[in-house]
């Protein structure tokens, strides 16, 4: 298994681990009154759930198991591939830390700090399929 299959795994078990206690958190309303804080998290369970562990899995594997490219670049880019994981990530993060400040404290830093968010999963979702396009062919 490549380095950077495991590291997307890896990284995708921690973000399921996040995203199941964020969930068990925010169903404290069975409780009693979540608070804010805890209700700002909705969206980034969302986001974990999805974008870290599925997405993430998916990327670790398809990295590892679709057909090889060429004898000379199996995989394709790695340099590309690893931006992948990079941006993907960036992204994550920027976007679990600025969620529930935005929500909680709104103001134009944290929604741009989402925009670039969102334009680093995106450019990492670009750079997956760009990698992945020419391993998807015929036998």
């Amino acid at each position: 298994m490549p380095l950077l299959t495991r590291w997307h795994i890896k990284a995708s078990l921690v973000y399921l681990i996040a995203a199941l206690s964020i969930g068990l958190a925010l169903r404290g309303d069975v409780l009693g009154r979540v608070p804010a804080s805890v209700a700002a998290l909705a969206p980034v369970y969302f986001h974990l759930f999805m974008v870290g562990w599925v997405t993430q899995l998916i990327f670790g594997v398809a990295y590892w198991m679709f057909p090889k490219a060429s004898r000379q670049r199996p995989r394709g880019s790695e340099a590309l591939a690893w931006a992948t994981f990079g941006l993907l990530n960036g992204g994550l993060i920027l976007r679990a830390a600025g969620e529930p400040l935005h929500a909680l404290r709104p103001d134009p830093a944290w929604a741009w700090a989402l925009v670039l968010s969102a334009l680093l999963q995106w450019l990492a979702g670009l750079a997956f399929v760009v990698n992945a396009w020419p391993r998807v062919k015929e036998r």
